[in-house]
């Protein structure tokens, strides 16, 4: 006989087929749920969603308040903060957290405004200088030596435009990051440099000391060698005659260069790095420089995910030292030459 467990009919050992040694045979049977019980189950939780929308709404209120806030920032509230006070809940988390994101977007921004400022006044500088020998020389007959030296004072104003403008390339180059990552050797590269600039240096009478050995930098060659070169530049321009330019390339840090011209006072030497700035804050004068030596040498620094900075050697003159991440272990192994 047929006997019923819960959803399934199973059938006794009476009625079992001949031959077959189970006690049981049974049959699965699937029951349809009723139309009423699925109505209800729908209303229940239909109830329930409604009665947890409050709730939820109420708990995301916090987010909602900060919508019309964090849309009307912008560069004429930059210094708002929401201020959310101590805590360590998610949105008091999240409050500072906006806070601190703020902070650095206002100084990013404040630096870009200064930079696009001071390049508008070394280009218009330059440009006035430029507009009134031209102007000079419309109004009067010159002379074949007037002549000359006007031209002569043109084109030196003419190609101190082309290395500022040449310079603002390079700082934005160098400021969006690096476009390939290829290992060189440093040593190399500053070695180039110098044997470069051994005329400039016998001219000014500046003895160079170097002391390289083996050392990989991950990066791109242009900029690499646009910061030994403007590094090395900076220690023959602001260096004494019968003084010294000493370079040298090792482990840590990968780049030191130290020259012996004036002493900076320590409070003075985070200026160096500010574009168009020099010794006491003060616009750099017009004696052939741009002003983005420094600046530009920062800049590819961190773009090579490195540090640069500057002290007083204590004496008379400045060092300049950049640290790089390490490459491998063999420092002297194959690199792009």
């Amino acid at each position: 006989m047929w006997r019923e467990f819960g959803p399934s009919w199973c059938a006794t050992p009476e009625l079992r087929a001949p031959g077959n040694d189970a006690s049981f045979v049974c049959v699965q049977v699937f029951r349809r749920p009723s139309l009423s019980l699925a109505i209800a189950e729908a209303v229940v939780l239909l109830i329930l969603l409604a009665a947890c929308y409050p709730a939820i709404r109420w708990c995301l209120r916090p987010l909602r308040d900060l919508v019309p806030v964090i849309a009307n920032v912008g560069p004429q509230n930059l210094g708002h903060r929401l201020k959310p006070g101590p805590g360590r809940d998610e949105l008091t988390v999240l409050g500072r957290t906006i806070d601190e994101m703020m902070d650095r977007i206002a100084v990013g921004y404040e630096a870009q405004r200064r930079f696009a400022a001071d390049a508008s006044h070394e280009l218009r500088t330059p440009l006035a200088v430029q507009r009134t020998l031209i102007e000079v020389g419309m109004a009067r007959s010159l002379s074949d030596d007037q002549l000359a030296l006007l031209t002569a004072q043109l084109l030196e104003t003419n190609e101190r435009n082309e290395r500022l403008i040449e310079g603002l390339l390079v700082l934005s180059e160098s400021d969006r990051g690096l476009l390939a990552h290829v290992p060189l050797r440093l040593d190399r590269i500053v070695a180039a440099v110098l044997d470069a600039h051994r005329a400039r240096a016998e001219e000014a009478g500046v003895t160079i000391v170097s002391r390289l050995t083996p050392r990989l930098v991950t990066g791109e060659r242009v900029l690499l060698e646009r910061l030994v070169v403007n590094l090395v530049q900076n220690g023959l321009k602001f260096n004494r005659p019968g003084g010294t330019l000493e370079v040298r390339v090792g482990t840590d840090p990968a780049l030191v260069v130290e020259n012996t011209g004036d002493d900076v006072p320590p409070d003075e030497v985070a200026a160096l790095f500010e574009p168009f700035r020099r010794r006491s804050g003060r616009r750099i004068d017009h004696s052939g420089g741009a002003g983005l030596g420094l600046a530009i040498a920062r800049s590819i620094t961190r773009a090579h995910e490195g540090i640069i900075t500057a002290s007083s050697t204590g004496r008379d003159g400045l060092r300049v030292q950049v640290t790089f991440p390490a490459v491998g272990n063999d420092t002297a192994g194959a690199a792009d030459d």
